[in-house]
């Protein structure tokens, strides 16, 4: 059996890590779509689609997971609902079943007919995108909410100095 998730990844966290794993344990193959591939250079999404599968690459990689286990696929967004999941069929390999904590997406699959599971979520106040994102700017320790890889891409890529000039950007477009 091969499952799908899709999450933005901005950027992939340890709460990413918890339910790559918890659904490994479910399925033979996961199918990870960096969702919002076309987004980047902004504060909500800073990091580009190839970034970001660098990052879960090599966090997958540190966390021993084959890569015979999981295909990463990035998906533009597309602005018809209707269409989103056969967009989605298109783009990755079959599967049957959809792991969301998006309701729309939910929805959107169970009425294709797909068996949709909602993941647990591993201490979210503390792993998300917008919290890293959070310390990030403010200079807190955002490292410790990350794979040991993915603090090594982001400094790779200057990361910290992009969020940066992003937020000032914003602020002086007020």
């Amino acid at each position: 059996m091969r499952g799908l998730l899709v999450g933005r990844m901005q950027p992939v966290h340890q709460g990413h890590l918890q339910v790559i794993k918890r659904i490994l344990n479910e399925v033979e193959e996961v199918i990870i779509g960096i969702g919002s591939a076309q987004l980047s250079h902004t504060i909500k999404d800073p990091f580009t689609a190839g970034e970001r599968v660098m990052m879960l690459s090599k966090a997958l990689a540190e966390n021993g997971i084959p890569a015979s286990r999981y295909y990463i696929i990035p998906v533009q967004d597309i602005e018809c609902n209707s269409l989103w999941v056969a967009h989605m069929e298109m783009l990755t390999p079959p599967f049957n079943h959809v792991y969301s904590g998006n309701s729309l997406v939910q929805r959107l699959f169970t009425e294709k007919g797909y068996q949709v599971t909602q993941p647990p979520l591993f201490n979210r106040e503390m792993y998300s995108g917008t919290e890293v994102r959070r310390r990030m700017l403010l200079g807190q320790n955002w490292e410790e909410l990350l794979p040991e890889s993915v603090v090594d891409v982001i400094n790779e890529i200057d990361g910290i100095s992009r969020i940066n000039d992003l937020a000032i950007k914003e602020v002086s477009e007020i």
